[in-house]
Protein backbone atom coordinates (compact mmCIF):
# COMPACT_ATOMS: atom_id res chain seq x y z
CA UNK A 1 0.00 0.00 0.00
CA UNK A 2 1.24 3.43 -0.80
CA UNK A 3 1.24 5.62 2.52
CA UNK A 4 -0.64 8.76 1.99
CA UNK A 5 1.45 12.27 2.60
CA UNK A 6 1.68 14.08 5.80
CA UNK A 7 -1.19 16.67 4.27
CA UNK A 8 -3.36 13.29 2.62
CA UNK A 9 -3.32 12.25 6.17
CA UNK A 10 -4.20 15.56 7.81
CA UNK A 11 -6.95 16.13 5.42
CA UNK A 12 -8.69 13.10 5.50
CA UNK A 13 -8.11 12.76 9.71
CA UNK A 14 -6.27 9.04 8.81
CA UNK A 15 -6.25 7.45 11.97
CA UNK A 16 -6.73 3.95 10.03
CA UNK A 17 -7.63 1.56 12.95
CA UNK A 18 -5.91 -1.75 14.01
CA UNK A 19 -7.66 -4.86 13.13
CA UNK A 20 -7.20 -6.22 16.98
CA UNK A 21 -9.43 -3.06 17.73
CA UNK A 22 -11.95 -3.23 15.25
CA UNK A 23 -12.52 -7.04 16.56
CA UNK A 24 -12.70 -5.94 20.07
CA UNK A 25 -15.44 -3.32 19.43
CA UNK A 26 -17.16 -6.30 17.21
CA UNK A 27 -17.02 -8.67 20.07
CA UNK A 28 -18.48 -5.74 22.28
CA UNK A 29 -21.81 -5.32 20.20
CA UNK A 30 -22.17 -8.89 19.79
CA UNK A 31 -22.19 -8.58 23.58
CA UNK A 32 -24.44 -5.81 23.46
CA UNK A 33 -27.00 -8.54 21.52
CA UNK A 34 -26.46 -6.36 18.35
CA UNK A 35 -27.46 -8.83 15.29
CA UNK A 36 -27.76 -6.14 12.04
CA UNK A 37 -29.42 -7.58 8.79
CA UNK A 38 -26.61 -4.84 6.48
CA UNK A 39 -23.62 -3.26 8.13
CA UNK A 40 -22.15 -0.42 6.44
CA UNK A 41 -18.56 1.12 7.03
CA UNK A 42 -18.64 4.86 5.75
CA UNK A 43 -15.42 5.62 5.66
CA UNK A 44 -13.70 1.90 5.46
CA UNK A 45 -9.85 3.23 4.65
CA UNK A 46 -8.44 -0.60 4.72
CA UNK A 47 -11.18 -2.44 5.95
CA UNK A 48 -10.70 -3.74 9.72
CA UNK A 49 -14.17 -2.95 10.38
CA UNK A 50 -14.89 -4.79 7.07
CA UNK A 51 -12.85 -7.73 8.26
CA UNK A 52 -14.01 -7.86 11.39
CA UNK A 53 -16.92 -7.38 10.92
CA UNK A 54 -17.44 -10.56 8.59
CA UNK A 55 -15.92 -12.39 11.33
CA UNK A 56 -18.01 -11.69 14.18
CA UNK A 57 -21.41 -11.49 12.03
CA UNK A 58 -22.06 -14.41 10.73
CA UNK A 59 -25.57 -13.42 10.11
CA UNK A 60 -25.28 -10.51 8.34
CA UNK A 61 -26.28 -10.39 4.68
CA UNK A 62 -24.82 -7.65 3.56
CA UNK A 63 -21.51 -5.70 4.63
CA UNK A 64 -20.73 -2.46 2.64
CA UNK A 65 -17.70 -0.53 2.85
CA UNK A 66 -17.39 3.02 1.16
CA UNK A 67 -14.02 5.05 0.91
CA UNK A 68 -12.55 7.97 -1.18
CA UNK A 69 -9.43 6.52 -1.28
CA UNK A 70 -9.04 3.95 -4.11
CA UNK A 71 -5.42 3.39 -2.66
CA UNK A 72 -6.79 2.06 0.70
CA UNK A 73 -9.86 -0.05 -1.31
CA UNK A 74 -7.24 -1.76 -3.12
CA UNK A 75 -5.73 -3.06 0.00
CA UNK A 76 -8.82 -4.14 1.03
CA UNK A 77 -9.66 -6.31 -2.03
CA UNK A 78 -6.26 -7.41 -1.77
CA UNK A 79 -7.77 -9.09 1.49
CA UNK A 80 -11.65 -9.97 0.44
CA UNK A 81 -10.87 -13.24 -0.30
CA UNK A 82 -9.89 -14.51 2.60
CA UNK A 83 -13.59 -13.08 4.70
CA UNK A 84 -16.11 -15.75 5.49
CA UNK A 85 -18.93 -15.27 3.20
CA UNK A 86 -16.99 -13.16 1.12
CA UNK A 87 -19.97 -12.48 -1.71
CA UNK A 88 -21.55 -10.72 1.31
CA UNK A 89 -19.01 -8.13 1.19
CA UNK A 90 -19.91 -4.57 -1.36
CA UNK A 91 -17.30 -1.74 -1.90
CA UNK A 92 -17.41 1.48 -3.50
CA UNK A 93 -15.00 3.99 -3.95
CA UNK A 94 -17.17 7.60 -2.54
CA UNK A 95 -17.08 10.63 -1.02
CA UNK A 96 -19.22 10.44 2.06
CA UNK A 97 -20.05 14.56 1.69
CA UNK A 98 -21.38 13.06 -1.91
CA UNK A 99 -22.98 9.72 -1.48
CA UNK A 100 -26.11 8.98 -1.98
CA UNK A 101 -27.14 7.60 1.20
CA UNK A 102 -30.88 7.94 1.46
CA UNK A 103 -30.42 5.36 -1.92
CA UNK A 104 -27.96 2.90 -0.28
CA UNK A 105 -30.10 3.20 2.63
CA UNK A 106 -33.24 2.53 1.03
CA UNK A 107 -32.01 -0.37 -1.18
CA UNK A 108 -30.83 -2.51 1.99
CA UNK A 109 -33.78 -3.82 4.21
CA UNK A 110 -34.00 -4.65 7.55
CA UNK A 111 -31.72 -3.17 10.74
CA UNK A 112 -28.57 -1.13 10.12
CA UNK A 113 -25.56 -1.12 11.98
CA UNK A 114 -23.09 2.06 10.87
CA UNK A 115 -19.69 0.91 12.28
CA UNK A 116 -16.25 2.54 11.83
CA UNK A 117 -13.78 5.58 12.76
CA UNK A 118 -14.68 8.66 11.07
CA UNK A 119 -12.00 11.63 10.42
CA UNK A 120 -10.34 13.18 13.96
CA UNK A 121 -9.30 16.22 12.25
CA UNK A 122 -11.38 19.60 12.44
CA UNK A 123 -12.63 22.13 10.10
CA UNK A 124 -10.03 24.84 11.00
CA UNK A 125 -7.49 22.40 10.56
CA UNK A 126 -8.97 21.75 7.36
CA UNK A 127 -8.94 24.97 6.09
CA UNK A 128 -5.26 25.88 7.13
CA UNK A 129 -3.79 23.20 5.12
CA UNK A 130 -6.40 24.04 1.99
CA UNK A 131 -7.96 20.39 2.27
CA UNK A 132 -11.23 20.18 0.78
CA UNK A 133 -12.72 17.35 2.12
CA UNK A 134 -15.33 18.95 4.22
CA UNK A 135 -18.89 19.59 4.12
CA UNK A 136 -20.51 22.12 3.13
CA UNK A 137 -19.88 25.62 5.60
CA UNK A 138 -22.57 26.43 7.87
CA UNK A 139 -23.13 27.21 11.80
CA UNK A 140 -25.28 23.98 11.92
CA UNK A 141 -24.72 23.99 15.58
CA UNK A 142 -26.44 27.26 15.62
CA UNK A 143 -24.17 29.40 17.81
CA UNK A 144 -25.34 32.91 18.13
CA UNK A 145 -23.12 35.91 16.54
CA UNK A 146 -20.35 36.33 19.05
CA UNK A 147 -19.50 32.42 19.57
CA UNK A 148 -19.51 31.80 16.25
CA UNK A 149 -17.02 35.16 15.63
CA UNK A 150 -14.88 33.90 18.56
CA UNK A 151 -14.18 29.86 17.43
CA UNK A 152 -17.00 28.36 18.96
CA UNK A 153 -18.51 27.55 15.51
CA UNK A 154 -15.35 25.21 14.68
CA UNK A 155 -16.08 21.76 14.84
CA UNK A 156 -14.89 18.17 14.55
CA UNK A 157 -15.83 16.67 11.17
CA UNK A 158 -16.79 13.66 12.28
CA UNK A 159 -19.08 15.63 14.75
CA UNK A 160 -21.18 16.61 11.64
CA UNK A 161 -20.59 13.02 10.10
CA UNK A 162 -21.78 11.49 12.90
CA UNK A 163 -25.14 14.41 12.88
CA UNK A 164 -26.18 13.07 9.21
CA UNK A 165 -25.79 9.48 10.42
CA UNK A 166 -28.33 9.86 13.22
CA UNK A 167 -30.65 11.54 10.52
CA UNK A 168 -30.31 8.02 9.03
CA UNK A 169 -32.14 6.63 11.88
CA UNK A 170 -35.28 8.78 12.48
CA UNK A 171 -37.47 6.39 11.02
CA UNK A 172 -35.65 3.22 10.98
CA UNK A 173 -34.09 0.57 13.62
CA UNK A 174 -30.40 0.30 13.60
CA UNK A 175 -27.40 0.53 15.24
CA UNK A 176 -24.23 2.69 15.50
CA UNK A 177 -20.95 1.86 16.85
CA UNK A 178 -18.00 4.82 15.97
CA UNK A 179 -14.66 5.19 17.14
CA UNK A 180 -14.04 9.05 18.06
CA UNK A 181 -12.92 11.64 20.38
CA UNK A 182 -14.69 11.45 23.77
CA UNK A 183 -15.59 15.11 23.34
CA UNK A 184 -17.20 14.66 20.06
CA UNK A 185 -19.36 11.69 21.22
CA UNK A 186 -20.75 14.18 24.28
CA UNK A 187 -21.87 17.04 22.04
CA UNK A 188 -23.33 14.18 19.05
CA UNK A 189 -25.45 12.77 22.35
CA UNK A 190 -26.51 16.35 23.71
CA UNK A 191 -27.26 16.83 20.25
CA UNK A 192 -29.92 14.13 20.13
CA UNK A 193 -31.13 15.04 23.12
CA UNK A 194 -31.74 18.87 22.15
CA UNK A 195 -33.35 18.05 18.85
CA UNK A 196 -35.42 15.06 20.67
CA UNK A 197 -34.08 12.30 17.92
CA UNK A 198 -35.42 8.70 18.74
CA UNK A 199 -32.90 6.85 20.89
CA UNK A 200 -33.43 3.91 22.41
CA UNK A 201 -30.09 3.11 24.46
CA UNK A 202 -26.89 3.85 24.16
CA UNK A 203 -23.35 4.60 25.88
CA UNK A 204 -19.77 5.57 25.91
CA UNK A 205 -16.47 3.11 26.47
CA UNK A 206 -13.49 4.17 26.74
CA UNK A 207 -10.25 3.66 24.44
CA UNK A 208 -6.37 3.91 24.65
CA UNK A 209 -5.59 6.49 21.79
CA UNK A 210 -2.14 6.78 22.80
CA UNK A 211 -1.72 3.05 22.64
CA UNK A 212 -3.99 1.85 19.41
CA UNK A 213 -3.21 5.16 17.20
CA UNK A 214 -0.56 6.96 18.47
CA UNK A 215 -2.74 10.04 19.13
CA UNK A 216 -2.68 11.84 22.94
CA UNK A 217 -6.28 12.48 22.69
CA UNK A 218 -9.48 11.27 24.78
CA UNK A 219 -11.30 9.00 22.35
CA UNK A 220 -13.90 5.93 22.95
CA UNK A 221 -16.34 3.90 21.43
CA UNK A 222 -19.88 5.43 20.58
CA UNK A 223 -22.76 3.07 21.08
CA UNK A 224 -26.21 3.67 20.08
CA UNK A 225 -29.04 1.92 19.45
CA UNK A 226 -31.99 3.45 17.77
CA UNK A 227 -35.92 2.40 17.45
CA UNK A 228 -37.64 5.87 15.68
CA UNK A 229 -39.67 6.05 18.52
CA UNK A 230 -38.04 6.01 22.03
CA UNK A 231 -36.37 8.97 23.79
CA UNK A 232 -33.84 7.82 26.54
CA UNK A 233 -31.49 10.43 26.55
CA UNK A 234 -29.38 9.39 29.97
CA UNK A 235 -26.17 7.21 29.01
CA UNK A 236 -23.56 5.00 30.79
CA UNK A 237 -19.64 5.53 30.75
CA UNK A 238 -17.30 3.15 31.13
CA UNK A 239 -13.26 3.50 31.14
CA UNK A 240 -12.82 0.76 28.89
CA UNK A 241 -14.41 -1.94 26.68
CA UNK A 242 -13.58 -4.08 29.56
CA UNK A 243 -15.13 -2.64 32.03
CA UNK A 244 -18.37 -3.26 33.83
CA UNK A 245 -18.49 -0.30 36.13
CA UNK A 246 -19.78 3.13 35.17
CA UNK A 247 -21.31 6.36 35.65
CA UNK A 248 -24.84 7.56 34.53
CA UNK A 249 -24.28 10.73 32.40
CA UNK A 250 -27.44 12.83 31.20
CA UNK A 251 -28.81 16.20 30.44
CA UNK A 252 -30.30 18.23 33.91
CA UNK A 253 -31.63 21.99 33.77
CA UNK A 254 -30.25 23.02 30.26
CA UNK A 255 -26.70 21.46 32.05
CA UNK A 256 -25.10 17.86 30.27
CA UNK A 257 -23.92 15.84 33.67
CA UNK A 258 -20.90 14.16 33.98
CA UNK A 259 -22.32 12.12 37.29
CA UNK A 260 -26.04 12.22 37.60
CA UNK A 261 -26.20 10.70 41.05
CA UNK A 262 -23.98 13.02 42.70
CA UNK A 263 -25.66 15.72 40.43
CA UNK A 264 -28.90 14.20 41.94
CA UNK A 265 -28.19 14.28 45.74
CA UNK A 266 -26.91 17.86 45.51
CA UNK A 267 -29.40 19.41 43.28
CA UNK A 268 -30.54 21.50 45.88
CA UNK A 269 -27.78 23.98 45.29
CA UNK A 270 -28.62 24.44 41.66
CA UNK A 271 -30.03 27.75 40.99
CA UNK A 272 -28.79 31.31 39.86
CA UNK A 273 -27.50 34.26 41.36
CA UNK A 274 -27.23 37.85 40.99
CA UNK A 275 -23.49 37.41 41.53
CA UNK A 276 -22.07 36.53 38.51
CA UNK A 277 -18.46 34.71 36.97
CA UNK A 278 -16.82 36.99 34.52
CA UNK A 279 -14.00 35.89 32.41
CA UNK A 280 -10.85 38.21 32.01
CA UNK A 281 -10.02 40.54 29.38
CA UNK A 282 -9.82 39.32 26.18
CA UNK A 283 -7.58 41.80 23.73
CA UNK A 284 -5.93 39.55 21.33
CA UNK A 285 -2.39 41.45 20.54
CA UNK A 286 -0.18 40.46 23.69
CA UNK A 287 2.61 41.78 21.81
CA UNK A 288 1.18 45.23 22.61
CA UNK A 289 -1.51 45.04 24.87
CA UNK A 290 0.61 43.28 27.81
CA UNK A 291 3.83 44.31 29.80
CA UNK A 292 6.44 43.24 31.76
CA UNK A 293 8.14 45.20 34.17
CA UNK A 294 12.36 44.88 34.59
CA UNK A 295 14.27 46.94 36.53
CA UNK A 296 11.64 49.14 37.01
CA UNK A 297 11.00 49.54 33.06
CA UNK A 298 7.54 48.41 31.20
CA UNK A 299 9.13 45.94 28.14
CA UNK A 300 6.14 45.15 25.75
CA UNK A 301 6.09 41.40 24.16
CA UNK A 302 8.58 43.58 21.30
CA UNK A 303 10.88 43.83 23.63
CA UNK A 304 10.46 47.60 23.15
CA UNK A 305 10.73 49.63 26.20
CA UNK A 306 7.29 51.60 27.00
CA UNK A 307 7.04 54.91 28.90
CA UNK A 308 3.40 55.58 29.60
CA UNK A 309 1.26 56.98 32.30
CA UNK A 310 -0.18 54.46 34.88
CA UNK A 311 -3.43 55.57 34.05
CA UNK A 312 -4.83 52.85 31.79
CA UNK A 313 -2.04 50.19 33.60
CA UNK A 314 -3.64 47.19 35.85
CA UNK A 315 -1.70 44.49 37.55
CA UNK A 316 -2.02 41.24 35.08
CA UNK A 317 -2.49 37.48 36.07
CA UNK A 318 -2.26 34.69 33.78
CA UNK A 319 -4.63 31.54 34.38
CA UNK A 320 -1.16 29.51 35.55
CA UNK A 321 -0.59 32.27 38.17
CA UNK A 322 -3.88 31.51 39.67
CA UNK A 323 -3.83 27.89 39.39
CA UNK A 324 -0.67 27.90 41.07
CA UNK A 325 -1.06 30.14 43.49
CA UNK A 326 0.71 33.27 42.53
CA UNK A 327 -1.37 36.09 43.14
CA UNK A 328 0.21 38.28 45.58
CA UNK A 329 2.22 40.05 43.19
CA UNK A 330 3.08 40.22 39.19
CA UNK A 331 5.44 41.79 37.57
CA UNK A 332 2.98 41.57 34.34
CA UNK A 333 0.67 44.39 33.61
CA UNK A 334 -1.77 44.87 30.72
CA UNK A 335 -2.99 48.24 29.07
CA UNK A 336 -7.59 48.47 30.04
CA UNK A 337 -8.62 50.65 27.69
CA UNK A 338 -12.40 51.19 28.57
CA UNK A 339 -14.31 50.82 31.84
CA UNK A 340 -16.68 48.99 29.64
CA UNK A 341 -17.72 47.03 26.17
CA UNK A 342 -17.98 49.47 23.74
CA UNK A 343 -16.92 53.15 25.59
CA UNK A 344 -15.58 55.19 23.87
CA UNK A 345 -12.10 54.94 23.69
CA UNK A 346 -10.64 58.84 21.99
CA UNK A 347 -10.98 60.29 25.65
CA UNK A 348 -7.45 58.14 26.22
CA UNK A 349 -5.88 61.06 23.75
CA UNK A 350 -6.62 63.76 27.04
CA UNK A 351 -6.15 61.69 30.28
CA UNK A 352 -2.84 59.68 29.22
CA UNK A 353 -1.45 61.56 25.83
CA UNK A 354 1.79 59.22 25.95
CA UNK A 355 -0.62 55.59 26.48
CA UNK A 356 -2.53 57.19 23.33
CA UNK A 357 0.79 57.71 21.54
CA UNK A 358 1.99 54.80 21.91
CA UNK A 359 -1.40 52.61 20.79
CA UNK A 360 -0.96 54.71 17.83
CA UNK A 361 2.81 53.91 17.53
CA UNK A 362 1.23 50.31 17.05
CA UNK A 363 -1.59 50.81 15.18
CA UNK A 364 -1.47 48.43 12.65
CA UNK A 365 -1.43 45.86 14.93
CA UNK A 366 -4.51 46.53 17.09
CA UNK A 367 -6.52 47.45 14.02
CA UNK A 368 -5.48 44.20 12.15
CA UNK A 369 -6.73 41.81 15.03
CA UNK A 370 -8.29 38.98 13.24
CA UNK A 371 -11.33 38.60 15.54
CA UNK A 372 -14.43 40.65 14.31
CA UNK A 373 -15.85 41.35 17.39
CA UNK A 374 -13.49 44.64 17.22
CA UNK A 375 -15.14 45.52 13.63
CA UNK A 376 -17.83 48.32 14.31
CA UNK A 377 -16.46 48.95 17.98
CA UNK A 378 -14.54 52.04 18.83
CA UNK A 379 -10.60 51.99 18.12
CA UNK A 380 -8.27 49.45 20.42
CA UNK A 381 -11.11 48.74 22.11
CA UNK A 382 -11.28 44.92 24.50
CA UNK A 383 -13.47 43.04 25.59
CA UNK A 384 -14.24 41.39 29.06
CA UNK A 385 -14.39 44.31 31.24
CA UNK A 386 -17.03 45.98 33.27
CA UNK A 387 -17.12 47.54 36.44
CA UNK A 388 -17.05 43.90 38.45
CA UNK A 389 -13.39 43.82 36.78
CA UNK A 390 -12.25 47.10 39.12
CA UNK A 391 -13.27 45.52 42.22
CA UNK A 392 -10.70 45.36 44.94
CA UNK A 393 -11.33 41.65 45.66
CA UNK A 394 -12.21 38.97 43.45
CA UNK A 395 -12.45 34.62 43.92
CA UNK A 396 -11.01 33.56 40.67
CA UNK A 397 -10.18 29.75 38.95
CA UNK A 398 -8.03 28.59 35.97
CA UNK A 399 -10.55 27.61 33.62
CA UNK A 400 -7.74 25.05 32.03
CA UNK A 401 -6.71 23.24 34.60
CA UNK A 402 -8.10 19.82 36.05
CA UNK A 403 -8.67 20.94 39.41
CA UNK A 404 -11.41 22.98 41.55
CA UNK A 405 -9.01 25.21 43.30
CA UNK A 406 -10.23 28.73 43.80
CA UNK A 407 -8.04 31.73 44.94
CA UNK A 408 -9.10 35.10 47.41
CA UNK A 409 -6.95 37.79 45.19
CA UNK A 410 -6.67 41.43 46.60
CA UNK A 411 -5.31 44.49 44.81
CA UNK A 412 -1.50 44.52 43.71
CA UNK A 413 0.16 47.71 44.22
CA UNK A 414 -2.70 49.63 45.02
CA UNK A 415 -4.94 48.80 41.98
CA UNK A 416 -7.68 46.13 41.14
CA UNK A 417 -6.12 42.62 39.20
CA UNK A 418 -6.98 42.20 35.83
CA UNK A 419 -6.92 38.34 34.88
CA UNK A 420 -6.44 36.83 31.49
CA UNK A 421 -9.19 35.41 29.35
CA UNK A 422 -8.66 31.75 30.63
CA UNK A 423 -9.27 32.97 34.50
CA UNK A 424 -13.57 33.46 35.81
CA UNK A 425 -14.10 35.24 38.45
CA UNK A 426 -16.49 36.74 41.18
CA UNK A 427 -15.96 40.53 42.45
CA UNK A 428 -16.26 41.82 45.76
CA UNK A 429 -16.19 45.50 47.19
CA UNK A 430 -15.12 43.68 50.48
CA UNK A 431 -12.90 41.81 52.24
CA UNK A 432 -15.46 39.89 54.50
CA UNK A 433 -17.91 38.90 51.97
CA UNK A 434 -15.10 37.85 49.57
CA UNK A 435 -13.97 34.97 52.47
CA UNK A 436 -17.49 34.34 53.05
CA UNK A 437 -17.99 33.20 49.75
CA UNK A 438 -14.63 31.55 49.58
CA UNK A 439 -15.23 29.63 52.67
CA UNK A 440 -18.92 28.39 50.92
CA UNK A 441 -17.17 27.70 47.54
CA UNK A 442 -14.00 25.39 49.75
CA UNK A 443 -16.76 22.89 51.10
CA UNK A 444 -17.10 19.47 49.94
CA UNK A 445 -20.86 19.51 48.63
CA UNK A 446 -20.06 22.36 46.05
CA UNK A 447 -16.98 20.69 44.77
CA UNK A 448 -18.95 17.57 44.65
CA UNK A 449 -21.70 19.52 43.06
CA UNK A 450 -19.26 21.17 40.14
CA UNK A 451 -17.20 17.96 39.42
CA UNK A 452 -20.49 16.31 38.42
CA UNK A 453 -20.94 18.82 35.97
CA UNK A 454 -17.17 19.24 34.51
CA UNK A 455 -15.96 16.60 32.18
CA UNK A 456 -11.98 16.59 32.55
CA UNK A 457 -10.83 15.41 29.56
CA UNK A 458 -12.37 18.99 27.87
CA UNK A 459 -9.23 21.57 26.71
CA UNK A 460 -11.51 23.75 29.25
CA UNK A 461 -13.08 21.98 31.70
CA UNK A 462 -14.25 24.54 34.26
CA UNK A 463 -16.70 26.80 32.33
CA UNK A 464 -18.84 29.95 33.71
CA UNK A 465 -21.88 27.79 32.54
CA UNK A 466 -21.30 25.63 35.42
CA UNK A 467 -20.22 27.91 37.67
CA UNK A 468 -23.11 30.29 37.44
CA UNK A 469 -25.39 27.06 38.06
CA UNK A 470 -24.39 27.54 41.74
CA UNK A 471 -26.81 29.49 43.91
CA UNK A 472 -25.14 31.95 45.91
CA UNK A 473 -27.99 33.31 47.47
CA UNK A 474 -29.85 30.02 48.55
CA UNK A 475 -31.08 29.45 52.57
CA UNK A 476 -29.32 26.62 53.13
CA UNK A 477 -25.92 28.45 51.36
CA UNK A 478 -26.28 31.06 54.15
CA UNK A 479 -26.54 28.61 56.58
CA UNK A 480 -23.64 27.34 55.93
CA UNK A 481 -21.94 30.58 55.63
CA UNK A 482 -22.93 31.32 59.18
CA UNK A 483 -20.97 28.05 60.30
CA UNK A 484 -17.39 29.77 59.50
CA UNK A 485 -18.31 33.72 60.65
CA UNK A 486 -16.59 33.00 63.68
CA UNK A 487 -13.51 31.79 62.19
CA UNK A 488 -10.17 34.13 62.77
CA UNK A 489 -9.92 36.77 60.35
CA UNK A 490 -6.56 36.43 58.34
CA UNK A 491 -4.97 39.33 55.92
CA UNK A 492 -6.05 39.89 52.74
CA UNK A 493 -3.62 38.66 49.96
CA UNK A 494 -1.93 41.73 48.37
Amino acid sequence: MIAPSRQAKIEYGDFQTPLDLAKLVCQKLGGLGVAPDVIIEPTCGIGAFIEAAAYQFSKTKTIIGIEVNETYLEEVRTRKSNFPAQERVTLKQENFFDFDWKGLLKENDGSVLVIGNFPWVTNSQQGMIGGTNLPDKANFQNHNGFDAMTGKSNFDISEWMLIQVGDWFQNRKGYLAMLCKTAVARKFLSHLHANKKGLFRSAVYGIDAKKHFGASVEACLLFCEFDGASHNYDYDVYESLEATEHNRVGHRRGMTIRDLDTFERLGNLFGTSEMKWRSGVKHDCSEVMELAERDRVLVNGAGEKVDIESTYVYPLLKGSDVANGRIKTTNRFVIVTQKIVGEPTNTIKHLAPKTWKYLESHAELLDNRKSRIYQDNPRFSIFGVGGYSFAPYKIAICGLYKKLEFSLVGEIKNKPVMFDDTVYFLSFDTEEEARKTLYFLLTQSVKDFFSSMIFWDEKRPIKTSILNSLNLQKPQTAQVLRLFEKKPRTRARK
